[in-house]
């Protein structure tokens, strides 16, 4: 059962643990080199971390998605926040390279399970304007990437490692507002789930699944080219260009936070001019937004990084739609495959990248990133959509 009209407080709360989740994922690509540092590890085992940290809270997303399309799961949105919160806020006093990863993975474990029934609850409540509603639950999670880096900045700055435990206050604050409302939150879903039992449900025709392949491909590069930035922008600063930790902090949180702003105003866009076409036409503007990034410094760097942020997540929440219009009937699997496996595939692309860095330098790995646009234009524009039903 799906509510007619966008019920936006339920949205707004989802939208808070969806922040309190990802401001601990958002935090790990800043922390690498501070951890690059405290344990004497090379890039492309920094680069390792972050791969781990994607795949814990990507690859078994889709499990995740499957079991709340199937039986309600409301205690995941809880559990989730707080093993994303309590894992990480321990990292900074891991003692060596294999705890830090185990925290990592049991955070981005955390992160798994919130994501996919978050979707699917939230798919409820969207009403008819399923870009613009999702939108509304899609930017805490942004949000809480782009406070994520800021953060961990500041308190590794002015605390050491250790300052990472005060990421467990708002995970075990937010824990609590979420235990006091699972009742009615959860109570549409547990309603469809009892509705569909005994139901025939169409199968939906091949094409669909070819239309999915194209877009998990498409939906990767943009994915391998946000971590990409989050992660060599820092080493490019700190590292390359010997600049301040705070500053480099700064300039991840203007890409984030102004990719939160691309998510709430791409997705009206994207439900007036179509998701496809909307895909298309951000894409294409990547690719010269990035070109333009490498070629300038000052605030003239900060203001394309700021838009080149904006345009590039704009469409994350139709991408998202489009997913579950080629699953209608499985839309937790559909989030869980573009929300987690889609995006932790940038953990493997920033590995990759890793190594080229390792090799030729940080700039060269930076200019790698610039092709990704392309790429995942030419595949985008071969997706089958609108998905045609049986």
């Amino acid at each position: 059962m799906e509510i007619k009209k966008m019920d936006k407080k339920v949205l707004s709360l989802l939208s808070l643990g969806h922040m309190v989740t990802d401001i601990n994922q958002g935090a790990v690509p800043v922390l690498l080199p501070f951890i690059k540092e405290a344990l004497y590890i090379s890039y492309a085992k920094a680069g390792f971390i972050l791969l781990v940290a994607n795949l814990a809270s990507s690859i078994i997303q889709p499990a995740f998605g499957h079991l709340s399309d199937r039986y309600p799961q409301g205690w995941f949105l809880p559990g989730g926040i707080f093993l994303a919160s309590i894992a990480f806020s321990l990292t900074g006093f891991a003692r060596n390279y294999e705890m830090l990863l185990l925290l990592v993975a049991l955070s981005g474990i955390g992160v798994a399970s919130y994501h996919p029934e978050g979707y699917r609850i939230a798919h409820f409540f969207t009403g008819q304007r399923k870009a613009t509603g999702m939108a509304i639950f899609s930017v805490g999670g942004n949000l809480g990437f782009s406070i994520g880096p800021i953060m961990i900045t500041y308190l590794v700055t002015y605390f050491g490692l250790k300052g990472s435990v005060f990421f467990s206050i708002p995970g075990v604050v937010t824990v609590i507002l979420f235990l006091l409302s699972l009742k009615w939150l959860t109570s549409p879903g547990k309603r469809s789930i009892m509705g569909q039992k005994g139901a025939v449900r169409p199968h939906a025709p091949s094409r669909n699944a070819l239309g999915l392949l194209l877009l998990i491909l498409a939906v990767t590069m943009r994915s391998w080219i946000q971590a990409g930035l989050m992660v060599f922008i820092p080493f490019y600063y700190i590292n390359y260009l010997k600049g301040e930790a705070i500053y480099a902090g700064k300039l991840v949180f203007i890409f984030l936070v102004t990719g939160a702003i691309g998510t709430l105003l791409g997705a009206p866009l994207a439900d007036r001019w179509g998701h496809k076409n909307f895909l298309l036409i951000t894409t294409g503007i990547t690719f010269p937004l990035i070109v333009a990034f490498l070629n300038f410094t000052g605030w003239p760097a900060i203001i394309i990084l700021g838009i080149l942020g904006l345009v590039l997540v704009s469409n994350f929440t139709p991408t998202i739609v489009m997913a579950q219009e080629m699953l209608p009937h499985n839309v937790g699997v559909a989030s869980g495959l573009m929300v987690g496996f889609v995006i932790g595939t940038g953990g493997i692309g920033v590995t990759l990248l890793g190594y080229l860095a390792d090799l030729w330098g940080v700039p060269f790995a930076l200019k790698t990133i610039g092709l990704m646009p392309v790429i995942g234009f030419l595949i985008a524009l071969f997706i089958p959509y609108p998905p045609k039903r049986a």
